[in-house]
């Protein structure tokens, strides 16, 4: 072999390498895992309605964040080539949603999990899916206007959750005493607002509207005139996952910035109107190009 071709054959075998490293480089961690094992495991609330919930006697995975991550399996499925991906759904609760990320339990939570500071030390976000705000229900004969009305009642909230870090704090930033009762799920703390062993239910306003419609006239209530905070809502992974959060970003980027999300959220909350002009905001401003 003469010198010059010696120079292209090992050339040619680098050029070989480093196109073979960009592409293991292209499946790394999640993903690739995703794409050998044909499974992507994703996680879902059986009560986060119309978030992420269940529905009718088969117990069907439903809501506007599981609607979300099944469009990022169609995207990954096409994508990655993987016409036989199945999705396999696992029910996490509000207590250890973050620890089935880091265990590897699911891949994606999709539900009504709010991106804070203190969390992305823990777990990492996709692009934001929702802007929502804390609020309370109340008994429909009640006349609770704002936070200001707790003063000397009783609230119950889920425990182990922003809504239940920022009831604290409103209530500490207005000096308003008040009883905060945690609880496991959403229907125990509407049972014992109904009971009146409670004065009032506290929760992310959208999922109070959505359990209200799901109880309907079984228990009548109100919602609160005035939210007492900001929950900006992500779809959950793991930290250091790039490749898969690419994925993920990628999708939700489109359908905001193609505007199929509004095909999503009139399937969810088209009964409750148009959305908010702050979430036609944050659509916009999360409809990244590619």
């Amino acid at each position: 072999m003469t010198h010059l071709k010696l120079i292209w054959a090992v050339v040619a075998s680098l050029f070989a390498l480093l196109c073979t490293s960009a592409d293991a480089q292209d499946t790394e961690g999640t993903l690739k895992r995703i794409i050998a094992s044909k499974v992507i495991k994703l996680g879902y609330l059986k009560d986060g309605v119309p978030f992420s919930f269940v529905m009718g006697p088969e117990k069907k995975q439903a809501g506007f964040a599981v609607e979300l991550c099944q469009r990022i399996a169609a995207d990954i499925k096409q994508q990655f080539n993987v016409p036989s991906l199945s999705v396999q759904w696992v029910e996490v609760t509000q207590t250890n949603r973050f620890d089935k990320v880091l265990d590897g339990s699911i891949d994606l939570e999709c539900g009504t999990s709010t991106n804070t500071v203190s969390r992305q030390k823990k777990v990492d976000f996709s692009l934001m899916t929702w802007v929502d705000g804390g609020n309370f229900l109340m008994k429909s004969d009640q006349t609770m206007q704002g936070i200001g009305d707790l003063a000397g009642k009783k609230i119950a909230v889920l425990g182990d959750t922003t809504t239940e870090t920022t009831l604290r704090e409103a209530l500490k930033r207005g000096s308003i005493n008040a009883q905060v009762v945690t609880v496991k799920e959403h229907l125990a703390g509407l049972n014992a607002m109904h009971r009146g062993e409670v004065d009032a239910y506290a929760g992310d306003q959208t999922v109070l509207i959505g359990l209200m419609i799901a109880v309907g006239e079984q228990m009548p209530m109100k919602l609160s005139e005035q939210n007492y905070s900001y929950e900006p809502y992500g779809l959950v992974l793991r930290r250091n996952d790039g490749e898969f959060k690419q994925a993920v970003n990628q999708t939700l980027a489109r359908l905001y910035r193609t505007g199929e999300v509004m095909e999503v959220y009139d399937h969810w909350f088209g009964k409750l109107g148009k959305p908010s002009q702050l979430l036609v905001t944050m659509f916009a401003l999360n409809g990244l190009p590619e």
